[in-house]
């Protein structure tokens, strides 16, 4: 499965759990089933399958965004550094949401879904291009207004699993995002005003 289509599929599961969780509806989902049998089944639910689901896609493409930003000419050292901040802070929060939908029995084939745009934050190809195509202040630039859209997603998505999940540990880590990632968009928020 690639980047792009695992990253339309969580939208897309996000969007049929929104829907789903609106309407009240009692028909059959269509969303990954939580095997209720399992001894760990009362530690998560749902919203914790797509909180994680969601995050590590999520995740995947801020370090995208992050290498590409690295392997840019001319770019403000504090802004490399911030790239490098990411990618280290999230890259452990990936392999931990793995674990945890693993542990859940959602496998990767459950989450496969047609292509339905971008969302959450989410960076479409176009942007993607532009941020590779530039350099130096441009690339500065760029990233950094891609990244604060991209972090207000992240803590758009955390704080519903705060309000929703019920998995202690998912929750924690939610609100672990929420203040780092909050905390990221003011300093990026500065050096944008600075550069």
């Amino acid at each position: 499965m690639t980047f792009r289509t695992a990253a339309t599929a969580v939208i897309t599961l996000s969007a049929v759990l929104t829907v789903g969780a609106c309407t009240g509806s009692s028909e059959e989902s269509t969303t990954p089933s939580v095997d209720t049998s399992s001894e760990t089944s009362a530690d998560f639910n749902e919203a914790d399958v797509m909180f994680a689901s969601m995050m590590i896609v999520h995740h995947e493409q801020a370090i995208e965004m992050s290498d590409i930003v690295l392997n840019q000419e001319g770019v403000d050292p504090r802004v490399t550094s911030l790239a490098e901040d990411i990618k280290a802070a999230q890259t452990p929060e990936i392999e931990q949401l793995r674990s945890w939908l693993e542990a859940w029995g959602v496998g990767p084939g459950e989450l496969q879904m047609d292509d339905m745009g971008h969302g959450g934050g989410m960076m479409s190809e176009d942007e993607l291009t532009a941020l590779e195509e530039a350099d130096g202040p441009e690339a500065t630039h760029l990233f950094l207004e891609q990244m604060i859209v991209h972090h207000e997603g992240a803590v758009d998505m955390a704080e519903t699993q705060v309000d929703q999940g019920s998995n202690p540990d998912a929750i924690e880590l939610a609100q672990t995002i929420i203040d780092a990632q909050t905390a990221e968009i003011e300093e990026m928020r500065g050096l944008l005003a600075s550069s």
